[in-house]
């Protein structure tokens, strides 16, 4: 299992950067390789994504969610993955991002760039271009409020 850690600071107030994260179908505009994200229920999404012409689709669960403090998923099928968003409050104005997520890369080509590090630099890009998406529009373009207590995962 290969873990990726990497945070960013945006120019928004913590509720308009929590609100957008649970916009889950407007993640395409800011991460590369997602080419769709359909919310399927409160907790359930299904992605597609062409990451390195690799196509992949899969459903992925939201295991924990808390309104300006953190959403976590993880996949129900397909490759191995899981993580957790937090944010952090810095001041009225600026909220600190936080992705950690864990993968376990099955290909040969997927795990030569993990460990080149491609896959840490694509979670860096796609939080920058978060940060510009959400600072430019100074506003979310929606919101999920709702609160998922934390499911146990499988094996536990």
């Amino acid at each position: 299992m290969t873990t990726i850690q990497e945070s960013i600071d945006v120019r928004v107030p913590v509720s308009t950067a929590y609100n957008q994260w649970t916009q889950f179908e407007s993640f395409p505009y800011f991460m590369d390789g997602v080419e769709r994200v359909v919310q399927v229920t409160d907790t359930m999404t299904h992605w597609e994504t062409n990451i390195g012409g690799v196509r992949r689709e899969f459903d992925a669960q939201i295991t924990e969610q808390h309104p300006e403090e953190r959403v976590a998923w993880r996949a129900v099928d397909g490759q191995k993955q899981g993580g957790v968003v937090t944010f952090h409050r810095i001041d009225a104005e600026n909220t600190r991002v936080n992705v950690q997520m864990d993968y376990d890369p099955d290909t040969f080509t997927e795990k030569v760039g993990a460990g080149l590090g491609v896959i840490d630099r694509k979670v860096k890009g796609d939080l920058a271009r978060f940060k510009e998406f959400i600072e430019k529009r100074g506003e979310e373009t929606g919101a999920w409020r709702g609160d998922v207590d934390r499911s146990p995962q499988r094996g536990e």
